[in-house]
């Protein structure tokens, strides 16, 4: 059996992606040795970004794996090293493609990122829980997916997804998201904070700067989309997202009943102020199926918060916008929808059966089958002289 060469070593190597930056670690020059002995064996010296990688088992797995593979390799003897400053320095360059100065790739007029902004005029209406299982639906479909939860009070995000105490990688000063099993990436001001316990209490300029440092400080890579979670209601983070993604897409979360539509109205409504197109909306607990009818067959909804109020929603703003704002989908009462949220197993992949995450992975796929309509944004034009 022939030795292998270095050229066929290097090519395994780039077939490893870095577990949270999703490139080759080729790519990210994360390779600092590569030696082959005569008898076929291979040392292999790879340098992670911090000393505390909190993925470098998957590293070593992933390189032993890529390197075995090689015909002629008899070993692999992996060592991993840390990065020096100037080193992180020139992975930050590559990540920011050559460009210093700090920016929101998501508010870039080249940028192919659909950004959705799931909103609700008051909590408690299951925002979140949309959220996370619209995220998982569509990463499902392949897609690469986002998640930043901008609920800076009431961040949940993290233990929905089951990384409720994961703590992101800095590369200077580059923000790694927190990867999840799902594939999905997620960042939130709870994984910033010194303490999971600690409590934000930040006005209107705090609000504004973390909200920019969660877009333009996280590196997202090549996202097909990304959604945030936001605070219900009207407030500093609505003001500051439309400030700074005016291209982002709305979907306002409601209940049947009445109260919640009212407000619901509102959100929707600060959205097209802040020049956003508001997508749709989602009525969440809209029924209980009547457990005992479906043994028999029957479909029994049970209407425990009234009824009515996704349509009353999506009808006003439609009269209000001058243009159709859908009810995108029901999501009925499910105790696993609450289970999957307390658990960190949303109900799309714990329970992918039930009617509520049928539901939720129905709504995925209407949105990521559906083009990017102008109606309620800007353009982004400006006016030319004529010659």
């Amino acid at each position: 059996m022939s030795t292998p060469t270095i050229e066929q070593v290097n090519a395994a190597l780039a077939t490893v992606n870095d577990p949270e930056i999703k490139r080759p670690i080729t790519e990210l020059n994360m390779v600092d040795r590569v030696e082959i002995g005569d008898d076929g064996n291979v040392s292999v010296t790879v340098l992670l970004t911090v000393a505390g990688c909190p993925l470098k088992d998957t590293i070593t797995r992933d390189v032993t794996a890529a390197v075995t593979r090689v015909s002629g390799v008899t070993g692999v003897d992996l060592e991993l090293g840390v990065m020096t400053a100037d080193q992180r320095a020139g992975l930050q360059e590559v990540l920011r493609g050559g460009q210093a100065q700090r920016e929101i790739p998501f508010a870039q007029p080249g940028s192919l990122t659909k950004v959705y902004a799931i909103a609700s005029g008051k909590g408690g209406v299951g925002k979140s829980s949309v959220t996370v299982n619209l995220a998982l639906s569509l990463a499902k479909q392949g897609l690469k997916v986002g998640v930043l939860d901008a609920d800076i009070y009431g961040h949940s995000v993290p233990a929905m997804l089951g990384v409720g105490d994961a703590r992101p990688t800095q590369v200077e000063d580059l923000i790694m998201p927190v990867p999840t099993p799902s594939g999905v990436s997620v960042i939130s001001i709870g994984m910033l904070k010194p303490k999971r316990e600690q409590v934000v209490a930040w006005r209107g300029p705090m609000l504004d700067r973390a909200l920019v440092q969660m877009l333009s400080d996280v590196y997202w890579g090549d996202l097909d989309a990304l959604l945030l979670d936001l605070p219900p209601g009207t407030g500093d983070v609505a003001i500051s997202l439309g400030q700074h993604l005016p291209n982002a897409e709305v979907i306002v979360v409601t209940t049947p009943q009445e109260a919640a539509a009212e407000v619901a109205e509102r959100a929707g409504t600060m959205a097209s102020m802040m020049h956003q197109r508001v997508v749709g909306v989602i009525e969440n607990m809209s029924y209980l199926a009547c457990p005992h009818c479906a043994e028999e067959g029957k479909d029994h909804r049970l209407e425990i918060f009234g009824s009515g109020g996704g349509d009353r929603v999506a009808a006003t703003l439609s009269a209000r916008f001058g243009y159709d704002v859908r009810v995108l989908g029901r999501i009925p009462l499910d105790v696993s929808l609450r289970e999957g949220g307390d658990s960190g197993k949303p109900i799309v992949e714990a329970d992918p059966t039930a009617l509520a995450a049928q539901e939720l992975t129905r709504i995925a796929e209407d949105l990521s089958g559906r083009g990017r309509g102008l109606a309620g944004m800007q353009l982004g034009l400006t006016p030319s002289s004529r010659f």
